[in-house]
């Protein structure tokens, strides 16, 4: 019988894709009022160097273990008290400033000042565009209370918690928050579904995973022997990781949960 529900954050609850687009698109427009740059064309240099830039430090392993991507990298703080976090801590402010300098270089602008605005201006419009699916309430509202709902995040905890505290209303849905970076190793590591599981005092059979991610979430789930449910919004192409089930919408979990617990009302 399901009794939980573990539901990853970004891009399953959390439209994180769509609000790191919507700060760039604000960001750029400065470059274009600024330079004339096109800002779709300056979006992408960054977006490029950014990648290049922090697929080059040493943390990066790390942060490829944890779950925090290079976007992540442009405006979260990482107050977290563990060495390599503080390592992270560290090296985001020249990430930040040096990879908006190289985008801005890429469409033949030297101009480090600019550079350094843009930097610090991103941060701000992150914070300022919490993009949640509008089916993400609906559907928490209609769970709660017949089932523990369980968040499994990976991430920084100070990064996963900001984005909570820019959407405050998510918080009291869950039963329990675990984020990869306090467990100290992320989705798709068995352990990690295993500590959740324990957390709640669960077998493996209680419990569901829900999430957009093919090669952490649904992975997981698999390596712990969990069911999975992956979200795909965007009609991705699957690859040889296979969900339990595959949904297009947060609602056609009712029908999943139903036929799985079909037998076991009031038993």
């Amino acid at each position: 019988m399901i009794k939980t529900i573990f539901f990853d954050l970004d891009d399953t609850l959390l439209w994180d894709q769509k609000s790191i687009k919507e700060a760039f698109a604000a960001t750029c427009r400065l470059a274009e009022e600024r330079y004339g740059v096109n800002p779709d064309e300056m979006e992408e240099a960054v977006r490029e160097a950014a990648r290049e830039l922090y697929s080059s430090y040493e943390t990066y392993p790390f942060t490829q273990m944890i779950g925090i991507n290079p976007f992540e990298g442009l405006w979260g703080d990482f107050f977290d008290d563990q060495d390599d976090f503080r390592k992270l801590k560290e090296i985001v402010p020249g990430y930040r400033k040096d990879a908006w300098i190289a985008g801005l270089k890429k469409m033949a602008i030297d101009d480090v000042d600019f550079g350094f605005e843009l930097a610090e201006r991103f941060p701000e419009e992150r914070r300022k565009l919490p993009f949640v699916y509008e089916d993400t309430f609906e559907t928490l509202k209609s769970l709660k209370g017949k089932y523990q709902l369980l968040l499994l995040t990976n991430g920084s905890p100070h990064l996963q918690n900001t984005k909570l505290e820019i959407t405050p209303e998510l918080v009291p849905y869950f039963d329990e928050i675990v984020i990869s970076g306090d467990f100290g190793r992320g989705k798709p590591d068995q352990g990690l579904f295993e500590y959740a599981l324990s957390k709640l005092s669960l077998s493996k059979d209680e419990a569901i995973m829900v999430g957009d991610n093919l090669m952490t979430d649904i992975l997981g789930a698999n390596r712990a022997g969990m069911k999975s449910v992956w979200i795909n919004r965007h009609n991705k192409q699957r690859n040889d990781v296979i969900p339990t089930y595959e949904i297009k919408r947060l609602a056609e979990l009712h029908t999943i949960l139903e036929e799985l617990n079909k037998g076991f009302v009031n038993t």
